[in-house]
This record gives C-alpha cells, structure tokens and sequence, in this order.
C-alpha cells in the first residue's frame, strides 16, 4: 500500500471515530448540548483537527443520517427488485429495519439529529422536498410497496399511498421521540422495537381491503 492510500484510509477511520464519537455523546447527553469542543476531546482531537474533518457539527450530524439512510436504502433496493409480491415486500423492509436498527440506540441518535436538522423525514404532506437523495429513495419505496399491495388486492383501494407512508414515519417518530427524552437509564430499545412492530401491525392492518384474513396481514409472517 502507497503513502496517499494509507493516508486516505487513516483518514477515513479518522472520520469514522468521530462520527462515532459524536453517536456516543448524543445518547447520553442529548444533541442540543453537544457541540465542536465536546466532540474534539472525545475524540481526543484538537479542535482545529476537527474542523479539518468537518466543517460544523451539523455537517457530522448530517452525516449520521445520510449513513443510516443509505444503509438502509441499499438493503430496500437489494430486496424489492427480487419480485416479491407487496405483503412480502412490505415485511422484507420492516425485517430490514430490526436488523439495522434493532439495538435502538442507532434510531434514538438518529431522531434526535432529524430533529435538530428539521430536514429528514416528510412526516407532513405540505413539506418541501427532503434534501437528501437517500431519503427520498426510501419514500419511494415505500409508496411503491403501497401501491403493490392496492394493486394485488390486499389494501384497500381508496388508499392514499403518501398519507400511509408519512402515517408510518410519523409513528416510528412518535414512539422513538417518547423514549429519546427519557433518560439514559429509564431507556429500554427492546420494548420501544416492540411498540413500532405493534404499532406498525396496526398500521397495516387499518389499510386492508375489507374483507382480507388478518393472517394475509401479519408483518412477521413467513419467509422475504
């Protein structure tokens, strides 16, 4: 290996202590009181190190989201080309979503750093189009999955597809926002997973078409 290449790789591991640095710090503290100096000595970087990384601390919380997002837009986009009909699709995503964020702290980061941004997830149908690629990616996955599962029969046809998907993000939102405000201590992930699988279950199952087995439904049934 070059110098330059060993140079870009110590640099890229340089980046990724810092981001999580800054993960670490915004669960324990809350990432309104997270800033530059804090992230610098966690790093155990001088803050002029820091800033050759990133221009601001909004630039590292953007990247956090961006890294979440396309993470899991790569694992949506490998799953839903394969053909799968809407209801596998739809539990093929949520599958997706334990296996990335089911430890919980990745999601209570990642909502607290959405907040603070204000530009991650169109929960409202009057917002302007989100800014990250990535993001809207996911969204149109989602509505495309809507629309699959309206086209074969399952949904009911009335449905609006964008409603239901802002409907579904601003749950998730919902129920991760009552656990990031509690305290580190009082957190517990695994019964905040459980609600947004029940919540989510719900969710699917108030689109059906009427007349659909609630079996059709259920988000952990079966194989992809």
């Amino acid at each position: 290996m070059g110098i330059s290449e060993r140079r870009e790789r110590e640099k890229g591991e340089r980046r990724r202590a810092i981001l999580n640095c800054a993960r670490e710090l915004i669960l324990s503290r809350g990432v309104e009181r997270v800033n530059m100096e804090d992230i610098a000595q966690k790093a155990e970087l001088s803050k002029a190190t820091l800033y050759l990384y990133f221009p601001g601390k909004e630039a590292i919380f953007n990247e956090i989201c961006e890294e979440a997002a396309h993470g899991f837009l790569e694992y949506m986009e490998r799953g839903t080309r394969d053909g799968l009909t809407g209801m596998k699709a739809l539990r093929y995503l949520w599958r997706g979503y334990e296996r990335l964020f089911g430890n919980g702290e990745e999601m209570l980061v990642i909502f607290q750093v959405r907040n603070y941004l204000d530009t991650w997830l169109p929960t409202s149908p009057h917002k302007k189009e989100i800014k990250s690629p990535h993001v809207n990616g996911i969204v149109r996955i989602m509505h495309a999955v809507m629309e699959q599962c309206k086209a074969e029969g399952v949904f009911d046809p009335a449905l609006d597809s964008g409603a239901a998907v802002r409907l579904i993000l601003m749950m998730f939102s919902t129920i991760i926002g009552n656990v990031a405000y509690l305290p580190p201590e009082k957190r517990n992930p695994s019964a905040m997973l459980g609600e947004m699988s029940n919540t989510f279950q719900i969710i699917v199952r108030g689109m059906a078409r009427e007349g659909v087995e609630h079996s059709r439904l259920d988000i952990g049934a079966g194989g992809p």
